[in-house]
């Protein structure tokens, strides 16, 4: 895609005007893409919520040809966006970017001031005090509230991370791990009371409640842990995978299939699983 100059010569776009060019042509209402004109905010923001999984996926297994190429299937969900609302008379590409960039300047006074930060520690603290002045700007109902802005359709996880991490930043906190880790326990207790009663059926939403409030108080301790639930728990459901993988595996050159197999089989090939690591 190139583009006249004042000579008259054919300049040739930068990578970023090719892509949203080509967003362009395929959201044209004559000659465009079918399926991609029928897209609204709605339909795509599954595909922006998976894309950002994929980066992570590929920055996990340390894929930087795969990353690359996830990078740019993010940066075309941020273009989609921006088309549809430039289609509409909101804002385009550009406003992003330059919302984005103002934003950064904004909260690194440091760098682009002459405000002195010493550590990340402070800077960190004057990243949320920045944002909290920022919501507090917001037409959002809970832009006063300390847990104000938190975005709603974030992963339950790692949105109680975030939650307790704001909490913590008004000192509604646990002083040490310990406490949050008795706390942890103390629901676990509470499970245990409610799975044992007689009327399971009727107690049903009460084990439901218990069990939000154990999987609630063990990211509380993962973060007092400085160790994020949310990445944990993928490494936990990797754990997992590769383990019973292993015992498909060797249930296969048993001449069996999982389905087939007792628990004792599966059990005996889960901790060899584990003795290899």
């Amino acid at each position: 895609m190139t583009s006249s100059g004042p000579s008259g010569k054919n300049l040739k776009s930068s990578p970023i005007e090719e892509l949203i060019g080509v967003m362009e042509r395929l959201r044209d209402p004559v000659n465009g893409c079918p399926w991609d004109i029928e897209q609204n905010f709605d339909t795509i923001a599954p595909f922006t919520l998976e894309e950002a999984y994929e980066v992570v996926d590929a920055i996990e297994r340390r894929d930087m040809d795969d990353l690359k190429n996830e990078l740019g299937d993010l940066l075309l969900q941020v273009v989609y966006h921006a088309q549809m609302a430039c289609e509409l008379g909101e804002f385009d590409f550009d406003d992003v970017a330059n919302a984005s960039a103002k934003k950064m300047v904004l909260r690194h006074p440091h760098v682009f001031k002459n405000k002195s930060i010493a550590s990340a520690s402070e800077q960190t603290d004057a990243w949320e005090e920045q944002k909290a002045s920022e919501r507090s700007l917001s037409s959002q109902p809970d832009a006063n509230s300390t847990l104000g802005g938190i975005a709603k359709s974030l992963p339950a996880l790692l949105r109680a991370y975030k939650l307790q991490k704001r909490a913590a930043r008004v000192n509604f906190d646990w002083p040490t791990v310990e406490g949050a880790l008795d706390k942890l326990k103390e629901e676990i207790e509470e499970l245990e009371v409610e799975i044992s009663s007689t009327n399971k059926s009727k107690n049903r939403e009460a084990v439901f409640e218990e069990i939000a409030d154990v999987i609630f108080s063990a990211a509380n301790v993962a973060r007092k842990m400085d160790i994020d639930p949310e990445a944990a728990l993928r490494k936990g459901n990797k754990k997992f995978e590769k383990r019973f993988q292993y015992v498909e595996e060797m249930l296969f050159s048993d001449g069996k299939k999982p389905k087939d197999a007792t628990l004792e089989e599966m059990e005996y090939y889960w901790q060899e699983a584990k003795a290899r690591g």
